[in-house]
């Protein structure tokens, strides 16, 4: 057998899951803190002020890679619900499923940090916007996953059931992408782009590189926590499980 299909068919074992994740979790965690650094720094104390927004533009360095990431995990979540209802595999299940709470963290970061950054932009807190409303709608829709699995106490019914709002949901992000050229819109339109021309200066690009790639990185570690916890709870009376809790890791 392949090497390769050999370690995916070994990482859908819940014991070998759960040391893999419990190995990895603190590196990813760790690395994406030192990346994330020096877009920070970069941020605050190197970047110079914008020409027309002053120092409030720095919030983006927050806001943006929230956003993306709030699209990113969805589609990994989607990712995920596919294969797990195609080939019923439990870990995609509960990658699937971890990965709800943690978009609807970052669709929340991205909603308060463009109301923080709207107010002294466009003279208020909200405005029923279509790329505001349709990130609005995925935080909705990460919630009904969350509520959906919570609501069903059988967990592999409950995360099939998840599954398909996951699947059906992932429709609303080229909305999301491309709401500001679709519609009439108060947000402004697409000047950051990671790859090809981009109408930010080129000074201001590079901490919001390292932010996106640190955060990234961050939620490697996030996903690999909270679906290890899953697992244990789902195993949980197995021997394996008992040895972990008595080995403390």
């Amino acid at each position: 057998m392949n090497p390769l299909v050999r370690w995916f068919h070994q990482l859908g074992s819940p014991p070998y899951f759960d040391r893999f994740a419990a190995r990895w979790a603190p590196w990813a965690y760790a690395l994406g803190l030192l990346v994330m650094l020096p877009g920070l720094y970069g941020a605050l104390f190197q970047v110079p002020a914008d020409y027309q927004q002053g120092d409030s533009f720095r919030i983006l360095y927050i806001h943006v890679p929230s956003a993306w990431m709030s699209m990113a995990v969805f589609a990994a979540m989607a990712f995920y619900a596919a294969i797990a209802l195609i080939w019923r595999i439990k870990l995609c299940e509960i990658l699937a499923m971890a990965c709800a709470p943690i978009g609807a963290g970052y669709t929340l970061i991205t909603l308060l940090t463009g109301s923080i950054w709207g107010k002294p932009m466009w003279g208020t807190w909200w405005d029923w916007d279509p790329r505001l409303t349709t990130e609005l709608i995925l935080l909705f829709l990460y919630l009904g996953v969350m509520g959906i699995y919570a609501a069903i106490d059988d967990r592999r019914i409950a995360a099939r059931a998840a599954s398909f709002l996951a699947i059906v949901g992932v429709v609303l992000l080229p909305i999301i992408r491309y709401s500001v050229v679709w519609w009439n819109s108060l947000h402004q339109g697409q000047t950051i782009r990671m790859f090809g021309e981009s109408s930010m200066d080129a000074s201001m690009r590079g901490p919001l590189i390292w932010m996106v790639v640190g955060t990234h990185i961050w939620f490697v570690g996030q996903l690999l926590a909270r679906a290890r916890a899953d697992n244990l709870r789902r195993e949980a009376g197995k021997a394996w499980v008992a040895d972990v809790a008595g080995a403390g890791r």
